[in-house]
């Protein structure tokens, strides 16, 4: 069963940094161009980290990055410095061609 499902989410303070994971099953994320996405109620869904051309937004180009480990399978979005504006529902994603997969989605809320 081809699936991505994330895990790390949560509630953190301004200042804090968070690891969210994405684990892949039923295909190799090797061969992927991968991504994290955020969506917020009411506005598209944007590209926060990814490894293909897009630059992601400048909201939060210094302060996220995409982590890939081949031989787990998995994708990490590694988040420093969270503001309350990066409160969100994160997706990893994972491309290839007609192969196009999506992660259930995973709440980050950034308050004090």
């Amino acid at each position: 069963q081809v699936q991505l499902v994330e895990s790390g989410g949560g509630l953190v303070k301004p200042g804090e940094s968070l690891r969210l994971s994405c684990a892949a099953t039923g295909f190799s994320l090797s061969i992927f161009n991968t991504a994290w996405y955020r969506q917020v109620p009411g506005k598209e869904r944007e590209l926060v980290a990814g490894d293909g051309p897009t630059s992601p937004a400048d909201s939060v180009k210094d302060r996220f990055r995409i982590i890939r480990d081949f031989a787990r399978n998995t994708m990490s979005l590694q988040m420093n410095s969270l503001k309350p504006e990066d409160t969100a529902v994160y997706y990893c994603h994972a491309r290839r061609f007609q192969d196009d997969y999506w992660g259930q989605g995973i709440q980050v809320t950034v308050s004090s």
